[in-house]
């Protein structure tokens, strides 16, 4: 029966991929009021991440911006569900890239250093935009095979190979190898193991992070760029890469690690509704044996960041991107 149940779920989400936009988002605005007001999905989480992290707003602005999480949140969960259907051709009137150029100049791998911000699900399409072979790092489903393969297939269908967690260091040592230069996507804001030994402070509060990115861009010295992507409005988006650390043996050994965490403060303090705020972030409490991290500052990267936001918001639609090139 639970097979059954599984693989019945796989066959209702193929159908809902199958409806316009349109409709997609009535759908979107009636798992809204059910996720917030009938059922509070994880209420408690998203309230409590928002106090913690802005606790100079009032109580007021954070039902406002709880609100509006949720409804992006059923947003993206429905988006991410067409990208089923959506074809390799119709998915760039969807999401365009702008800075792709500044990977491919560099001849060589690198890292892309992401987050769960915006649709990030329908950044597969990327493969299109890169000379290199892209690899997208996931986390596996256990105990759901069907959803597993499911979402497996959405996110190759672009040209992208994923590969799990576990294997993610050592794709990481052989990103420059080969004939053709692999981009290693990575969402690191996830929560980390308690064991971590990267902690710092990260909206108001103690956090770990994955060693990852740090550990790969150190023992490889590919260039890592922070990828973020920006909503212009419902089912637009433009992913945008920013250069944060060129040659990472040159640096400090926890530079690519801090300069991903300013970056990432940064532009969830601008829209924090698009952040995914019902993940557990904060479960883990650091003990007296791991250290804290203090953080750097970074001002000419965290200036061309919300310089480049400041121009984004002016879009009301990404087709006026050509126009303005």
């Amino acid at each position: 029966m639970r097979e059954f149940g599984q693989k019945a779920t796989i066959l209702l989400l193929k159908a809902v991929s199958y409806l316009p936009f349109w409709l997609l988002y009535i759908v979107s605005d009636i798992f809204y009021a059910i996720a917030y007001h009938l059922a509070g999905y994880r209420k408690k989480v998203v309230f409590n991440n928002l106090r913690n992290s802005f606790p100079e707003k009032d109580e007021k602005e954070i039902k406002r911006i709880a609100k509006a999480y949720y409804h992006h949140f059923c947003d993206i969960t429905l988006e991410g569900i067409k990208m089923h259907q959506i074809p390799h051709d119709g998915i760039d009137s969807h999401i365009k890239f702008i800075g792709a150029d500044k990977v491919n100049k560099e001849g060589k791998g690198a890292i892309l250093a992401a987050c769960h911000y915006n649709n990030w699900e329908w950044n597969c399409a990327l493969a299109s935009s890169l000379k290199h072979e892209l690899i997208i790092v996931y986390n596996k489903m256990r105990g759901n095979k069907p959803m597993d393969e499911f979402l497996y297939n959405m996110r190759t269908k672009y040209g992208v190979r994923a590969v799990s967690m576990g294997e993610a260091a050592r794709e990481g040592l052989m990103l420059s190898r080969g004939e053709r230069p692999k981009v290693m996507w990575l969402a690191a804001d996830q929560s980390a193991h308690r064991d971590s030994q990267y902690w710092t402070t990260f909206l108001n509060q103690e956090t770990c992070f994955f060693s990852g990115p740090q550990k790969i861009a150190s023992k490889t010295n590919c260039p890592v760029f922070f990828h973020y992507v920006h909503k212009v409005k419902r089912g637009q988006y433009i992913g945008v890469f920013f250069e944060m650390n060129p040659e990472p043996k040159k640096s400090g050994k926890d530079d690519v690690l801090l300069d991903y965490v300013n970056v990432l403060e940064c532009i969830i303090q601008q829209k924090p509704e698009y952040w995914l705020w019902s993940h557990r972030r904060w479960k883990h409490k650091r003990n007296e044996e791991q250290n804290l991290t203090p953080r750097k500052e970074n001002s000419e990267l965290i200036k061309t960041i919300t310089d480049t936001i400041e121009e984004l918001n002016k879009l009301k639609d990404i087709e006026e991107l050509k126009h303005n090139s």
